[in-house]
This record gives C-alpha cells, structure tokens and sequence, in this order.
C-alpha cells in the first residue's frame, strides 16, 4: 500500500513508518521537516497541517490507499484530508485517546461508553464522529498513556528523575488510584495490524498495556527498571486540593481511575502487547532516558519541595 502518516518523525509516527517501511508498504511523511525521517526509504512533504491551503495544494496531486493520521487534535485539523481523500481511500486510521472518556463509577471503559463533552480531548470525539458520518472507511485507537523511547511527555521520566537521584516522590491521593500504561512500539503494531482488516472498518479500539497499574505501583516499576531497590523509594501521599499549583503540573497523570479493556483489540486485530511494564520501563530507561543524558541533567523539583514542606 502507498500510505501517508500525517507526521512520522517523533515518537508514534517513528515506530510506525519503521514497521510499514519493513512490511513493504510505501511510506510518505507529511510534516513541517523540523525532524529528519525515520527511515531513509521514506518521502517527507513538507508542509503545516494547519496551513489549510497550503496543505490541500501540496497533497492535491498524490494518491494514497491508506492515510494515518496521528496528530490531528481538532476536527479541523482532518477535515481537509478528508475533503482530498475521504472517498478515495481505502482505510483511514485516525489516533484518537482514552482520555474522551467521561468518568466512570464503573471501570474499566469499554469502546461504548459515554465521552465527556467537556473533556479537553474532545476534538478526537468530534472528528470520530464527523468520520463515521461521512462514510470515510476509518478506524480509531484509543490509547490510554503512551510510553517508551522518544516519549515527549514527561511521563515516565517524571518518575525517572526522583528515582536516580534518591528523591522523594509525591504521589496524589493514597497511591492507589489506578492508571494503565502501552508500550509505543506496542501501539504501533497495532495499528499497522489495522490495514486490510476489513473487521476494522468503522470501529474504535482501546489500545493499551494489559495491566492496570496503582500509582504506587508505576513508581516501583520504575524503580525496578532503573535498577534501584523498590522497597527503598520513600513515597509521599498528599491532598492534591490542599495545593494551588496555578496551571503547573506536580504530577504527570490525572488523579482518578483511569484504564481500559483492550479485548476487542486483541479480538479482532489478532493483536497482544508483547511489552509488560517493567520490561517496556527498562526499554525506555536504557534506551532513552540514560542515553539522552537526563540522569545528569538539571531538573525542577520546585513543585515537589513544595508539597514535601507542607
């Protein structure tokens, strides 16, 4: 298949052209080349999504039989792809988030349940919606958090830094609130196993690791794959409300229930994560965060010292 990925040279986009390239599809970038490509075999247009005409006047001429578009926020950001390719596509696989969800008494959320219209993901919603009702052959994933090597969100590095250098690390809430972590290179595979699925068509899928974790739970992980002994980490609870952190963040995830059932995946897409936590946590350890230098770089604790001196 000739397919573009609407980015392709961070994170997602990275692990999924280097799957396509190596299952023998052709794969066009489109993105603002801040980035190099992934792979060398791969094209890249240059061009800002957001840039409307300028985007529909550089992809007017190409064809595709499968489009991933992976940073769409906004029902406007899809919009002119489906205006160009809509009805000539074969799949359109669009990457949504778990976090359209409304909360729930009742976990995990499943594919059917109710989306909270106030949600700030609400844009991933909305264009779902706007693709079934064009008739686009789509498919949506939802993933929960991502996580792995060339993660921009300080997701796991957030536990990566107070872990290496012997800090306390503040947790909301009792440290029992339940989260759910899926391993990039597991995403990816899974939405590569999307293309010539003809189940797939029309359908939304969780995507995530198997297991929810406490977030007590995470930070032990995170220990364990940074070879500290979990049993030493000093874990600080606190009141969230008892603070005014303005729009900072003291902690990277939201403070509530938050996992998925992935069995419809599984189910349908013949698909499994191969990543359990430790070992994806260990993979993004080694193969990023030492690499890149974090474990010496100067880092923020401003948040924290706060909490620890309340």
């Amino acid at each position: 298949m000739r397919v573009l990925i609407m980015g392709g040279t961070r994170f997602i986009g990275v692990y999924l052209a280097k799957l396509l390239v190596d299952r023998g599809h052709q794969v066009v970038l489109f993105n603002r080349g801040n980035h190099p490509a992934p792979v060398d075999a791969v094209q890249t247009i240059v061009g800002d999504r957001k840039d409307v005409e300028g985007l529909k006047a550089k992809l007017a001429g190409e064809s595709f039989d499968a489009i991933f578009d992976n940073n769409g926020r906004e029902l406007s950001d899809t919009q002119p792809l489906v205006d160009l390719f809509g009805d000539k596509v074969q799949h359109f696989v669009y990457v949504s988030s778990a976090g359209v969800y409304l909360k729930s008494d009742q976990m995990p959320h499943i594919e059917g349940d109710a989306v909270d219209p106030q949600s700030r993901h609400k844009g991933k919603f909305q264009t779902e919606t706007y693709l079934q009702a064009q008739n686009v052959p789509f498919t949506s994933v939802r993933p929960v958090y991502i996580y792995g090597p060339q993660n921009y969100n300080p997701l796991e590095s957030w536990f990566f830094d107070r872990v290496v250098r012997d800090r306390p690390i503040p947790i909301p809430g009792n440290g029992m609130h339940l989260t759910q972590l899926g391993h990039v290179q597991d995403l990816a595979t899974a939405m590569a196993a999307v293309l010539g699925n003809e189940t797939a068509i029309g359908q939304i899928y969780n995507i995530s690791g198997e297991k929810a974790v406490t977030f007590d739970g995470l930070a032990r992980a995170c220990a364990i794959a940074a070879g500290k002994d979990p049993a030493s980490l000093k874990l600080v609870h606190y009141d969230p409300k008892a603070f005014d952190f303005g729009k900072a963040k003291a902690f990277p995830m939201r403070v509530q229930h938050f996992f998925t059932t992935i069995d419809k995946a599984q189910a349908e897409l013949g698909w499994a994560p191969t990543y359990d936590l430790v070992a994806g946590l260990k993979d993004s350890f080694h193969n990023d965060y030492l690499t890149s230098g974090r474990d010496h770089a100067e880092v923020d604790f401003g948040l924290d010292d706060k909490i620890l001196a309340a």
